[in-house]
């Protein structure tokens, strides 16, 4: 009987555990929990990759190479905006970079966004559609002109884990097209019908705070820094049509509308959650010098910015020297070829405060002031396009095109951006903030003294010199691509300060550690193909020969 028992309660429990799993499998779906089949806003995929822009490739995922790409940081060091005198404060300023990250997470959120867009609308010729083209265009570009050759045509193909690599020529000629037809799609989405226009609406998800029409503008704009960062390629790649191209978005605005004020800039705005890199509890300003490249060319041109980003040097007001505020020659920047030990023993040399620095220090008043700083963060903007259409005129692209008028405007806008006008009183304060005067912002002497010279090989360094100003903490990686395009502005190297094995400042970056585990014969072949086998940082690519 015991035994009967025992095997009426073990059928029992069998029954249970059969009609529990019947019953668990006929469950709903829990409607809080997301799924890949659920029903999501674009925007919410759009908002991560927006963020990932302003962060910089890889940074969000964590990626092997990754740097944040924003102001006051490793990038800007690297840029020679500022040197810093101490690492523990102010990071290193050695270009002791290897393997770069990847931005594929932009491509990743651009397919989500767009599949949700898809299932919303039925189509994908409407904003997200434009910016998901123009997403996956960014990540490529980052990539390429970091590298060389790239997976392209073969990334989002869920059928292979190995994609293959294509040639940095074949990516920029799919980059190209993928932005013409974010520009086509973008025009769709701001006017769907004759009776709708979205021009003004404002993209849901984000960041920015951009409309539809800026967006395109933003697309287009992108474009011609794309275009002009193959200048080295204009003459031997008749199939790219990169000349050809730059001109028909400048003469078309009504197919092509770019950006035209700082309106329409590419920008990330700081509040006190989300503050900016420099706040008024930050005691570090000693740490870190505006560096002499960016000073030696707005001293050179009485440049009124000068006031504004930086404090005179310590050491030129005080005897021997005894020079005014206002006095241009007080104002000096860090040599970035020395040592930090050099450095800091020069800033300090015996007085903590750096009272008598021979450099002058980053503007407490301007950098330190608040929470939210004195000013957004540039990603692309108004005066960058400005100065790219004024180098593409001197070069001859642009026939019939004022190469100064653009310069100028370029100037005006960066003027602009600083909130400096003729005349202007401007305050000038120390290391900590304190008031040592005014002086006034004589526009009209630096316009006179910066006037562009023609459409020469001295124009074309003016041009370049004043992107190089204007892009000051803004703009990513671009004063670097600038430089080694170009090699405007002279950026300083072969000092000890540089910290490779030659003093020199690399080329390029190598591979990602990503590619080299999980695409490892892909990655292998691209590296013998283009550099001999030998992941140099030295050697360059097809974009920069």
């Amino acid at each position: 009987m015991k035994k009967f028992k025992y095997s009426i309660l073990i059928l029992a429990l069998l029954a249970v555990s059969i009609t529990g799993c019947q019953k668990m499998d006929g469950l709903q779906a829990n409607p809080n929990v997301n799924s890949a089949t659920s029903l999501l806003p674009p925007s919410l995929f759009f908002n991560h990759a927006a963020y990932s822009l302003y962060q910089g490739g890889g940074v969000i995922d964590g990626r092997p190479g990754s740097v944040f790409e924003g102001p006051w940081d490793q990038v800007m060091r690297w840029n020679q905006y500022t040197v810093s005198n101490f690492a523990y404060y102010r990071g290193q300023n050695a270009y002791i970079w290897s393997n770069s990250a990847t931005a594929y997470d932009l491509i990743r959120y651009a397919n989500f966004m767009e599949q949700k867009a898809l299932a919303l609308n039925g189509t994908n010729n409407n904003i997200y559609g434009a910016l998901g083209k123009f997403l996956r265009a960014y990540s490529f570009v980052w990539l390429t002109q970091r590298v060389g050759d790239i997976p392209a045509s073969d990334v989002g193909n869920t059928t292979t884990l190995t994609p293959k690599y294509d040639s940095q020529h074949d990516v920029y000629k799919r980059v190209l097209a993928m932005l013409d037809t974010a520009n086509t799609i973008a025009a769709t989405a701001i006017k769907p019908n004759t009776s709708t226009n979205n021009s003004s609406l404002l993209v849901d998800g984000d960041i920015y705070g951009l409309t539809y029409a800026q967006w395109q503008k933003v697309i287009n704009t992108y474009k011609l820094r794309v275009l002009i960062s193959l200048s080295k390629r204009a003459d031997d790649n008749a199939d790219l049509s990169i000349k050809q191209q730059f001109a028909a978005i400048v003469s078309n605005p009504n197919t092509y509308p770019i950006m035209t004020a700082n309106a329409d800039n590419l920008a990330f705005k700081y509040v006190s959650l989300n503050p900016y890199p420099h706040s008024p509890t930050d005691g570090y300003n000693i740490y870190e010098s505006i560096g002499q490249v960016y000073l030696k060319i707005t001293t050179d041109n009485k440049d009124p910015r000068t006031f504004v980003v930086a404090t005179p040097s310590p050491a030129q007001l005080v005897a021997p020297n005894n020079k005014s505020i206002g006095d241009f020659s007080a104002y000096v920047g860090a040599d970035i070829n020395l040592t930090q030990t050099q450095l800091n023993t020069a800033v300090t040399a015996g007085v903590p405060t750096g009272a008598l620095s021979p450099y002058s220090f980053v503007s407490f008043k301007r950098y330190y002031s608040s929470l939210t700083g004195p000013e957004p963060y540039i990603i692309l903007g108004y005066s960058e396009m400005c100065f790219n259409i004024a180098e593409a005129a001197n070069r001859g692209w642009l026939p019939g095109v004022s190469a100064a008028t653009w310069y100028g405007n370029g100037i005006d806008a960066s003027l602009a951006f600083y909130g400096i006008s003729n005349g202007q009183s401007l305050t000038i304060g120390d290391i900590k903030g304190n008031t040592l005067g005014t002086v006034t912002a004589d526009v009209a002497a630096f316009k006179t003294a910066a006037a562009y010279t023609g459409d020469n090989a001295a124009g074309l360094t003016q041009i370049l010199n004043q992107k190089y100003v204007s892009m000051f903490q803004n703009s990513g990686w671009e004063a670097y691509y600038n430089w080694r395009r170009t090699g405007i502005p002279a950026l300083v190297q072969g000092g000890p300060g540089i910290g490779t094995s030659n003093n020199l400042i690399p080329r390029r970056w190598q591979y990602p550690t990503d590619e080299k585990v999980y695409n490892t014969a892909n990655v292998n072949a691209a590296i013998q193909s283009q550099y001999g086998g030998t992941d140099d940082l030295y050697k360059d690519m097809w974009l920069t020969k």
